[in-house]
């Protein structure tokens, strides 16, 4: 019994001892207080908190409007279907593959960004507006590139403004819906091309298949693993690759 009595009281005077430092910390408190502002200053503030927060939450998609992601994953959907195995690779492979060949195309424009404008905002050399204008020139100089004047123009006519002098004189608002079309157009471009040889297949095999009488048989049933074959002794996931790094060059 007093054995017991004494673990009791060695287990009280242990809890107490872990759990002091804490109480003696305190836990931090976070409180959103909406109120009345006194300075114009706290206002401003706010509202950039409040159009910071908004960013964040729209900077994933973005991100995916300025950069190669459009096309890479439209032509990896389009390849899917050109084969024909429905869910495989599954969506998340596709957007995992995506991804990272949208890092590798992406990544010299992302080091310049940070090299001439967040690195040296973060150092206090530049304000903002300095920043955003130079972190975005790597982006801006690799929409350009991509995106066709025709595209260009018609965002220009859609938003009345007067035919711009120079590339420099585009703004953002024109140039990504521009950008974001021509890298639509030239997806399906590419996706045209891939399907022409699995269409040739499925062609020939419901071909034979009618010559053969048998048309119980589904002809995307038999043509699949030849196309798959196809894609494995042309070497396409090399072929592919190769291709979409080197149409952004």
């Amino acid at each position: 019994m007093k054995r017991k009595v004494a673990l009791i009281i060695f287990a009280v005077i242990l809890a107490s001892l872990l759990t002091a430092p804490v109480q003696g910390q305190g836990v931090p408190k976070i409180s959103v207080e909406v109120g009345q502002s006194t300075k114009p200053g706290e206002l401003s503030s706010t509202l950039q908190i409040v159009l910071l927060l908004t960013v964040l939450t729209l900077a994933p998609s973005i991100i995916l409007m300025i950069t190669s992601f459009i096309r890479i994953i439209v032509v990896l959907g389009f390849l899917r279907q050109a084969i024909g195995t429905q869910q495989l690779p599954p969506n998340q492979l596709l957007i995992s593959l995506a991804l990272i060949l949208t890092f590798f195309i992406m990544s010299p424009m992302a080091n310049k960004a940070y090299n001439d404008g967040l690195k040296p905002y973060l150092d206090e050399k530049i304000n903002k507006e300095e920043a955003f204008q130079k972190g975005m020139e790597p982006f801006r100089k690799f929409m350009l590139a991509q995106t066709r004047e025709k595209d260009l123009a018609l965002f220009v006519n859609l938003a009345h403004q007067p035919k711009p002098n120079a590339p420099d004189d585009i703004p953002l608002h024109i140039l990504i819906p521009g950008f974001v079309l021509s890298e639509l157009r030239t997806g399906f471009q590419i996706a045209f091309l891939i399907f022409v040889p699995f269409l040739i297949i499925d062609m020939i095999v419901a071909s034979v298949l009618m010559a053969m009488g048998m048309m119980m048989l589904p002809p995307t049933i038999v043509a699949l693993p030849f196309k798959i074959l196809l894609f494995i002794l042309v070497d396409g996931w090399y072929l592919l690759v190769k291709s979409l790094v080197e149409s952004f060059h």
